[in-house]
C-alpha cells in the first residue's frame, strides 16, 4: 500500500480501496492456482460429516477476501503513528501471504499434514493482525472477524482430513 501518512482525500481514498481490492483478489488468485487443478484430488479424500458443500467454499472466500480489503483500506487510509500502521500493515501481509501458502500446501502439495502446520500460523498470524488493526480502526479489526472464525473451522477440517486419510 502506498504511504498513507498524509489524510486521504476522496480520490486517493478510492485508489487506496481499489489497490486493497486488488491486493486480496490477487491473493485470492494465487491460491486459487494451487486449489484449482487438484479439486479431483481432495473429492477422492475421506472427509468429516461436518465439510460444507463445494459451492459455499467460492461464496465464503469471496465474502471474506471482500471484508479483508475493507479493512486494509480502513487501517491504511486512518490516521495512525506512522510506525503503529507499518506494522499493521505489514501483519497483514504476512497473513495474506500464509493464506496463499495453505492453497499451495494442502492442494498443491496435496498435503494435509503441511496444510494443517500452515494454516495454524495463519490462525496466529489472523489474531495478531486484528490485535494490530484494534487501536487504528476497531471497525477493521472486526471485520476479520468471519475470516478468523472461517479459518478456524478450516482448521478443524483441515486436521480431521488429515487424521480420516492418514
Amino acid at each position: 500500500m502506498a504511504d498513507m501518512s498524509a489524510p486521504a482525500g476522496p480520490v486517493r481514498s478510492i485508489g487506496s480501496l481499489v489497490l486493497a481490492f486488488a491486493l486480496c483478489f490477487s491473493a485470492a488468485r494465487l491460491g486459487s492456482i494451487a486449489t484449482t487443478p487438484n479439486l479431483g484430488w481432495y473429492a477422492t479424500l475421506a472427509k468429516p460429516f461436518f465439510t460444507p458443500p463445494n459451492w459455499a467454499f467460492p461464496v465464503a472466500w469471496t465474502t471474506l477476501f471482500i471484508l479483508m480489503a475493507i479493512a486494509l483500506w480502513r487501517v491504511a487510509t486512518r490516521a495512525a503513528e506512522p510506525r503503529q500502521r507499518q506494522l499493521a500493515l505489514g501483519a497483514f501481509m504476512v497473513q495474506l501471504l500464509l493464506n496463499i501458502g495453505w492453497s499451495f500446501a494442502f492442494f498443491g502439495q496435496q498435503n494435509p499434514a503441511l496444510g494443517l502446520a500452515v494454516i495454524a500460523a495463519l490462525i496466529i498470524a489472523i489474531a495478531a493482525t486484528m490485535a494490530l488493526f484494534r487501536p487504528i480502526d476497531r471497525i477493521a479489526s472486526l471485520l476479520l472477524l468471519p475470516y478468523i472464525l472461517w479459518v478456524c473451522y478450516a482448521g478443524l477440517l483441515n486436521a480431521t482430513i488429515w487424521w480420516m486419510n492418514a
